[in-house]
């Protein structure tokens, strides 16, 4: 039986899972993208996506297309295969999705995909004649024709090669204009139930002082946004730094980046507090004073994080 595996490829242990494979990825290529320029530059530090009933999907449910377009700016290029378990072609995207991970991985590429086991991405280090091989949270063999057949029933499979980073200037700029776009017209991002920007945090709170809320989905939203938060603060200050050694280096912009640096670093200590109130895994309710207290928090985040797309505004100005 035929079996390949890249044995140095592993999972980068994140809340995002998504950016965890990448970042695992792009290691194993060695890229040596650090995390908050990851997070930063594909835009995803400034993402938020929240359902009425704080469901468990709203991290990963909403359309990542610029995740793709944006992560060539820092050299990775990613092909991808995706599909739907009604889609009449489903059966041959299947067979398309084990022939990408095959030919990536005989080339010595990785790759990675959506619920290999439970709804997140796993890095895929190889594979069998049947089988895909992943690691991520948790790790196993999946059989190449079940892959997408769940209750999600969405199929991707992303195989991932080197290119060739863009400027540090466009790095941020392109991220920048994708975190404004997402935050004030996420039409086309984010689907009509779930909210965006700062009315993400009116949904959130909403939900938390009526108790009808999902006990999972507090606790991992406030997990994710809190990571993509403290990511957002450090990237902005990796920027600060990286232009200053650059050709598009003003003062005015360096000012602008420490700014919405700390807006940001005041959203992340607060959604700590949130996660603190509501730990991962959840065990049992959450009390009234506990909801009343991350909704405080959730306040002054949503204030700080306004303050912050303001500066964007500013800082994207001064770059184009």
């Amino acid at each position: 039986m035929t079996e390949k595996v890249l044995k140095r490829l592993s999972w980068k242990p994140m809340w995002v899972t998504h950016l965890g494979c990448m970042k695992g990825c792009s290691d194993y290529l060695g890229l040596e993208i650090p995390i908050d320029w990851l997070f930063g530059g594909t835009g995803h530090a400034i993402v938020i996506n929240i359902h009425e009933s704080l469901c468990p999907s709203g991290p990963t449910n909403w359309n990542t297309e610029m995740l793709f377009k944006l992560s060539r700016n820092l050299g990775i290029r990613i092909s991808r295969v995706t599909g739907y378990k009604e889609d009449l072609d489903f059966e041959e995207k299947q067979q398309e999705a084990f022939d990408l991970v095959r030919k990536y991985i005989d080339s010595g590429l990785p790759c990675y995909g959506w619920e290999l086991e439970i709804p997140e991405y796993y890095v895929i280090k190889g594979y069998t004649d049947t089988e895909y091989i992943y690691a991520g949270v948790g790790e196993g063999r999946r059989n190449w024709r079940t892959l997408g057949i769940s209750e999600i029933g969405v199929l991707e499979v992303c195989g991932v090669s080197p290119g060739t980073p863009a400027s540090d200037a466009k790095v941020v700029a392109d991220a920048i204009k994708f975190a404004l776009e997402i935050a004030k017209t996420p039409s086309k991002w984010i689907n009509p139930e779930f909210k965006s920007g700062p009315e993400a945090y009116s949904t959130w709170i909403k939900a938390l002082q009526s108790g009808k809320y999902n006990k999972w989905g507090a606790a991992y939203n406030a997990a994710v946004w809190h990571e993509c938060r403290k990511y957002a603060a450090e990237f902005l200050k990796t920027a600060k730094n990286r232009l200053q050694n650059s050709s598009s280096y003003r003062e005015e912009v360096a000012s602008l980046l420490e700014e919405a640096a700390a807006h940001y670093a005041i959203v992340a200590d607060n959604l700590a507090q949130v996660s603190e109130l509501f730990p991962f895994p959840p065990k049992g309710s959450v009390s009234s004073e506990k909801r009343r207290k991350a909704s405080e928090h959730l306040a002054a985040a949503q204030k700080a994080e306004e303050s912050a797309l303001e500066t964007l505004k500013e800082i994207l100005k001064t770059l184009v």
